[in-house]
């Protein structure tokens, strides 16, 4: 319990969120421009389940670097009460939401191996689509390359939901810091006489 509230320990937990935080941002930021832009159809509707999952990613994103500043800033300053509560309020919420996010990604995932990527091509304007989103499209109606799109989001998603579940777990240990900072929980106990 003691060395999980070091300061250097936490300070580099910080760093992390931070790291993965904009790693997040800019996997959504890929994800809506080379995938979601092309499952848009004419009526520009992007299907729920992958809108859901970008937007949830990239508000994990924001969160995580936000979690991170405040376990900084904690490292730095040991005695301010007020920082305890921030970190343990911001990362409780960074955990849930990247939970939240890991599921939806692993959704996405899993509902599109499921499909074999028929809803990834639903934006192509070709009569006749295929049942693989891999297989070639005989006609050149489409304004996007059907058989990378595939590929592309699965990699994507699967990186995104590993940055996720890394930004969990460094939320939950930021989480526990705050709790024993406060003297709240079992490990403060032992903390507390650790800083005798």
């Amino acid at each position: 319990p003691g060395a999980l509230a070091e300061p250097r320990r936490l300070m580099r937990s910080g760093l992390g969120l931070i790291v993965l935080g904009h790693g997040s941002l800019v996997l959504g930021a890929i994800v809506h421009g080379s995938v979601l832009r092309h499952v848009a159809g004419a009526r520009r509707a992007v299907t729920p389940e992958y809108a859901a999952a970008n937007v949830v990613s990239v508000c994990s994103g924001l969160l995580s670097i936000a979690a991170g500043i405040v376990a900084i800033l904690v490292s730095h300053n040991l005695s301010r009460a007020v920082l305890h509560w921030t970190l343990l309020g911001v990362s409780l919420l960074n955990c849930l939401l990247s939970t939240a996010c890991s599921v939806g990604l692993a959704l996405a995932f899993g509902l599109t191996v499921h499909s074999r990527g028929t809803h990834l091509v639903r934006g192509c304007n070709s009569s006749a689509l295929p049942v693989d989103a891999r297989a070639a499209i005989a006609t050149n109606d489409c304004p996007f390359n059907t058989t990378r799109i595939y590929d592309t989001a699965l990699a994507l998603w699967f990186s995104s939901l590993l940055l996720a579940a890394a930004e969990a777990v460094l939320s939950g240990r930021c989480c526990l810091v705050a709790l024993v900072f406060q003297g709240i929980g079992p490990c403060a106990h032992s903390y507390g006489k650790d800083q005798v």
